[in-house]
């Protein structure tokens, strides 16, 4: 009666052809060059619109294949960037997802572009309604409110330590601005 064993270099085979199968199926050439409805969907133009403006040395079209590769990742994309490396390039035959509205003619373009961008993002003071402490805080000085602890146990207080600390923040910003603006008043 004979026995069969296997040797090593039968083992080493085996797991390299296991190796390649896996890879080969997890990383189909056609799945990745054509992109699916299903993942265009996932591209949000929002997504798209903020990452231009945070870089705005990219190709708005780049940003949306790499947002369709990550499933729609806005981190993923700002690490990579922020880490030195570049984006992948779209294939030829990538196109960027039709917006939800229509896209406006050139002529069409030109006012919409001068608008303000003011009504979308409000001031700080107006977002944290902070304008009744406006008055205060060019009375009042940072010195002369009381310190608390550094840190508490209780989550609500810790929340409200750094709500004031955040609003206090924004007040000596704001401050500061408006004595920079006096200088160059004085100066100018």
């Amino acid at each position: 009666m004979t026995e069969q064993t296997l040797n090593i270099p039968q083992i080493l085979v085996f797991l390299v052809v296991t190796v390649l199968v896996a890879r080969w199926w997890l990383n189909k050439p056609g799945a990745a060059a054509t992109p699916t409805l299903a993942a265009n969907r996932r591209i949000n133009p929002a997504q798209i619109d903020q990452l231009a403006q945070i870089f705005p040395q990219l190709d708005r079209r780049t940003i949306a294949w790499n947002l369709q590769r990550n499933g729609g990742n806005p981190q993923a994309i700002t690490e990579t960037m922020l880490g030195g490396r570049s984006l992948q390039e779209p294939p030829v035959s990538f196109q960027l997802p039709p917006s939800r509205t229509a896209t406006p003619t050139g002529a069409q373009r030109q006012p919409a572009s001068r608008q303000p961008a003011k009504p979308s993002q409000p001031d700080l003071i107006t977002r944290y309604n902070l304008m009744s402490k406006v008055g205060q805080a060019a009375t009042t000085s940072v010195e002369e409110q009381p310190k608390g602890k550094a840190w508490s146990q209780d989550r609500n207080e810790r929340q409200a330590n750094l709500q004031r600390r955040r609003e206090e923040m924004i007040l000596a910003a704001r401050l500061k601005m408006e004595e920079k603006a006096k200088a160059e008043q004085k100066t100018g």
